[in-house]
This record gives structure tokens, sequence and C-alpha cells, in this order.
């Protein structure tokens, strides 16, 4: 320990003269980089020692399930000072305070990306390995300088995310799904289908859930826009969400949702529960993948079923994506209105194919036919977003679904975005969500359901 103190004490009183030196200094293949990198590695090292002192002085009391985790993150914090001030290493306190923050990411959260995660200006957080983690901000990827000290590391960070939730990340499962307390969902996949090195996804959600008037802040839709889903949801039309990923599908579902009134019992179903609703009576299902044995899964399938026998007003799925279409649209069409789901698709039209496809997967010998007929029965309109390419998410159309004519499935649309606008100086598009002057054929079901809009939604002008 006396060598490491040494070190770190000539690296602490030797930075002010690099500093002053380097000006003169000139990078040869990049020597003049090895102070630093030396000093860091030290910083590390002495980081490292302290952390392994702070887990022998706490040693089970990390694991004790009656701790809250107040009490758990002031304990550590505590016990991290004093083991800071018996230290004699010369650092200065930014270094210190470097130190003790780390090693409380380390043990009370997620490590080198626990800082992203407290950033309520990031979207996403991106780990391709031990040393390269990338952010997105405003709809812009950039890589950050954290890392994580080495894969062993990054492992130990995933697991201690997916093992919260019951699940389980190894060799004879190395993808996984699942989310943190706040509802982000996360995405891991290690070696060795990861060839480089594990690799995790984070997609943040806020704590505090976007609202309608944050979309329309946004610029993701209109005020008319708004006001005319809201109608829809109460007048319990079946809505499907589309769009690619990363479009923003899951925060409009979560707006939808929240115009459902309190009064109604609303099932969700998601594959890792990440809608953040507030009425009083919601009862939110989570899938639940195989055992070690390869036995006990539960799909989303298998929930939508389930659900249809929990007398459900709503059923609101976070996404389907395999066979659990069929059920979905049995459910529309047996009485289970006002239900809401999430698809991935190119637009419109593509959605219902999209859907085609996932019941052909049931297994069911169903002719085409019947499968249009029973998608157009069931759903009534088709939210689709779009993620342009300033980064921007917009909501792109809203789509009726009509009826049969022949063998096709006709729409129409009610808002159209409009490109003509072009971009800005800075690349940011200046379209917007117009309205393209038809009323749609479902205002009588509204009308019975004592859900009025007003006919100057429609209006082409004055978006």
């Amino acid at each position: 320990m006396s060598s490491l103190t040494d070190r770190l004490a000539a690296a602490s009183r030797d930075r002010t003269t690099t500093t002053v030196a380097s000006t003169d200094a000139i990078p040869v293949n990049g020597k003049t980089k090895a102070p630093k990198n030396a000093a860091e590695d030290d910083f590390r090292e002495l980081k490292a020692t302290v952390h392994n002192r702070l887990l022998q002085q706490l040693g089970p009391q990390l694991y004790d399930a009656e701790l809250t985790q107040s009490e758990l993150e002031q304990m550590v914090r505590a016990t991290l000072q004093e083991v800071m001030a018996d230290d004699q290493t010369l650092l200065t306190p930014q270094e210190r305070t470097r130190i003790a923050q780390e090693i409380a990411d380390d043990i009370l959260g997620y490590g080198p990306i626990e800082p992203f995660l407290r950033d309520p200006d990031l979207t996403e957080v991106m780990v391709n390995g031990a040393d390269d983690i990338w952010i997105e901000r405003g709809g812009r990827l950039n890589k950050v300088e954290g890392r994580f000290t080495d894969e062993a590391h990054l492992r130990r960070t995933i697991d201690k995310i997916v093992s919260r939730i019951g699940r389980r990340v190894d060799e004879s499962s190395p993808m996984v799904d699942a989310r943190l307390p706040d509802g982000s969902r996360v995405n891991a996949v290690i070696p060795p289908l990861a060839v480089d090195g594990s690799l995790l996804t984070i997609r943040k959600f806020s704590a505090d859930p976007y609202t309608a008037q944050d979309l329309i802040a946004f610029g993701s839709f209109t005020e008319r826009t708004a006001q005319f889903l809201e109608a829809c949801v109460k007048g319990k039309l079946n809505i499907i969400v589309s769009g690619s990923t990363g479009a923003g599908k899951t925060t409009t579902l979560n707006v939808l949702s929240s115009f459902i009134p309190s009064d109604e019992r609303i099932i969700t179903i998601e594959d890792a529960a990440e809608l953040q609703l507030h009425q009083d009576h919601v009862l939110r299902l989570e899938s639940r993948p195989a055992n070690i044995e390869g036995k006990g899964a539960v799909d989303i399938r298998d929930l939508v079923k389930n659900s249809l026998r929990m007398r459900p007003d709503r059923i609101v799925v976070g996404e389907v994506r395999d066979s659990a279409a069929l059920d979905m649209l049995q459910a529309m069409n047996t009485g289970h209105d006002g239900s809401i789901c999430t698809i991935h698709s190119n637009g419109p039209r593509d959605t219902l194919a999209r859907i085609e496809t996932m019941v052909l997967m049931a297994g069911m010998d169903l002719p085409m036919r019947a499968i249009r007929e029973q998608v157009a029965s069931a759903v009534d309109v088709i939210v689709h977003q779009s993620r342009l390419k300033d980064g921007s998410r917009r909501i792109t159309h809203v789509t009726e679904v009509e009826r049969m004519e022949g063998d096709v499935i006709t729409l129409q649309d009610i808002f159209v975005y409009d490109h003509s606008y072009g971009f800005d100086e800075n690349g940011r598009s200046l379209g917007r969500l117009r309205s393209t002057g038809l009323r749609p054929k479902f205002l009588e079901k509204l009308a019975h359901e004592n859900v009025h809009v007003d006919p100057m939604l429609f209006a082409m002008d004055g978006m």
C-alpha cells in the first residue's frame, strides 16, 4: 500500500507541473498521454483498494433483506467516508469525491452508467463492451468517457439488473429482456452471442411519465390530435400504435392509456412491465421466460388468454409480436372494446399486413379473407409514429380502419404529417401533423358512448 501511496502522491504533486509543461510537449505516437494514463491506473488501483476495504467492513450487511434502500445507502456512504478518512494518500478533494461517488455507484447502483441513468435528458444508454459506452441525447448518439473496469465488472452489473426481477443471463440463456425499478427497458446479450464482449442497452423512461401536454410541447402531435385521440380512448375504440424501433410507441401508449377513465378495470400485459398508469384499478401482468430446465415459460399469448377471465374493462398490451395477435383480435371482437396495443411496422397499411402475418403464426389454417374481416371488424384506429432524420419522434398518421371492400381493408387518414415544410438550418424538421379534412365514420359509435367530438377538429386550416 505504501508504494501505491507514494506513486499516487507523486502523481498528485506532478499534476500541476505536467499541465503547465504540456504546452511545450511534442506528442509523438501519443507518448505525452503516458503520465495521465499512469495516474489514471493508480487512481483505479486505489479505488479498488478502498472498495475492498469497504466490502470487508460491511460484509453481509450489504445483503440484509430487512434494510430499506435508504438505510443501506446511508450505511454505505457513512462507512465509505470513514474508510476514505483513514486513508493517508494525498488526494485532492475532487479525487476523493470521485472515488466515493464511483464506489457508491458500484455498490448501490449500476457502476459507471449510474450517472447517465440519473441524467433526465438522456433517452438511451448503450454499452458496447466494458470500455465503450454511448448515450442518446436529443435523438443524437454520443460516445462518453465512462468505462467498466473489465468484462467481469460489466457482467456483474448485468446480473444485478436482471436478478432483481427474477431473471437470469448465462451461457445457456445469453439474451435477456429486463427492466429497472423506474420501468426503463433493459436488453442484455453476453458471449458467446456477443463476440466482442457483453452488450447492454437501456431505454430510459422518465420517473414522471410524459403527459399529452409534454408530447404537444415536443411536437410529437398537436392539441387537436390529442383531443381527438382522447375522445377515441374514452369512446372505447380499439387502437393500435405502430412504428419502428425507438419511434416512441411505448411513450405514446402510456399517454393514450392515461385517457382511460379511472373507474374502469385495466389489465396491462407486457414482456417487461414499463407502463406507468395512475388509475385506481390497474392489474399489471408480465411474461416469464423458461427456467434453466426449459420449462415454465409464460408468453404474451398466455397472458392475453388469461386476462379474458379477469373481467377486464380494458386490455393494454405492451407489444404484440407473434401469435398473440390472434387472441388480441378475438378479445377486441368479443366485447372487450377499448383495447390498445403496439406493433412494429413501417406504416398503417403495413400494420395490417403485419397483423395478418402474426395471426398466421398461430398455426390456424384460416383463409386470408377471414383474417382480414376479423382485423377490419376489430381495429378502429391506427396511430403510426416515426423517428425522423433529425432524431425527433413524431406521430405521422392517425388512420381510421373502415371496412372490407372486396378482399381489401380500406383505410382513411384523419391526420397526416406534412413533410413539405422541409428543415431549418440546424436540420430539424419543420413539418407538422395536419388534418386531411375527412371525418371518421366511427363518430356515431363514439356518440353511443356519450363521447362527442368537435367537428372543427377536422378542419383543414388553422393547424
